[in-house]
């Protein structure tokens, strides 16, 4: 009976092992997702933003509609590395938590088929004890009960090894794959915060020189009737170059780079604009595959 006490002990522990993972990782699929779910949301609000700051500067003199638009287009290019964020988000870090369902459900179900023979043998030896008390003098029913409880016992020990094993290979693989999910997250978040330093810079840069008199003056001329004072300064090149590299270094991807033209990002704000009203607070993830997360 103590073999017996010791193996249930042993199933407290994997099945715990199993019961924790289940929740937590659920629970991390839901935050991230819903995470992801938010920088997409805002994605399109600033997608919106370059689109009044588009129109504002057409309303303005020459030094602030060229300032404002090579802002709007800095702002543009950001998102495009945010879009980017999101789509490997979804594939580096959500896809996989969620395959973990499956993973889950399965060696549960190894747990339970273990713990039906722990039964039998619990109740083979029971059975045996009983028989001692009430017919201690029938040696051929006691002799069979006893050939009984062996192989109960032979069969929970074998099952237990069996279920170690597993147990043992899925707490290993469990810590492999948090490990890689969160070390991919945090390099998605450098590569994106890396490339959008860069660019915030340049619209600093560009904000930081605007010529707020030559403004003045061209203003106060038009209030005397007098157009076309001066020309502004020229529109910067905003075009993205592809052979600027990232600022994080070994990252397995490639971006694929939107267009910052206009019409595409006020097409994608649209795209998303249902989405505004979600509640804020997302419920947990379902790992069997049943709850999926809604593309952004």
């Amino acid at each position: 009976m103590s073999i017996v006490l010791s193996r249930n002990s042993q199933v407290r522990v994997m099945e715990n092992t199993v019961t924790n993972a289940e929740k937590y990782f659920g629970q991390f699929c839901s935050l991230l997702a819903a995470y992801t779910r938010k920088t997409a949301r805002l994605r399109d609000k600033a997608d919106q933003l370059v689109k009044q700051l588009i129109d504002f500067a057409n309303t303005e003199n020459p030094e602030m509609r060229a300032t404002v638009r090579n802002f709007a287009e800095d702002l543009a290019k950001v998102q495009d590395y945010r879009q980017a964020e999101v789509e490997r988000l979804e594939t580096k870090v959500i896809h996989p938590l969620k395959l973990y369902g499956a993973h889950i459900k399965q060696t549960q179900a190894e747990i339970k088929k273990f713990k039906q023979v722990q039964k039998n043998e619990i109740k083979q030896l029971e059975k045996l004890e009983k028989l001692r008390q009430k017919s201690p003098s029938d040696r051929q029913m006691i002799s069979q009960t006893e050939t009984s409880v062996q192989r109960a016992s032979v069969d929970a020990s074998r099952t237990t090894h069996q279920l170690e094993e597993m147990i043992d290979t899925f707490q290993k693989q469990k810590l492999k794959d948090l490990q890689k999910i969160f070390s991919d997250f945090v390099t998605i978040e450098m590569v994106f915060h890396a490339k959008a330093v860069e660019v915030y810079s340049s619209a600093f840069q560009s904000l930081d020189s605007y010529d707020l008199e030559r403004d003045l003056e061209d203003f106060r001329a038009k209030t005397h009737g007098v157009y076309g004072h001066h020309d502004a300064r020229p529109l910067k090149d905003t075009t993205p170059s592809p052979t600027v590299p990232w600022s994080v270094p070994a990252v397995p991807w490639s971006l694929t780079g939107q267009s910052t033209q206009m019409a595409i990002q006020s097409q994608r704000g649209d795209e998303e604009e249902s989405t505004d009203h979600s509640a804020e607070e997302d419920p947990v993830e379902d790992l069997t595959g049943q709850g999926q997360t809604p593309h952004p």
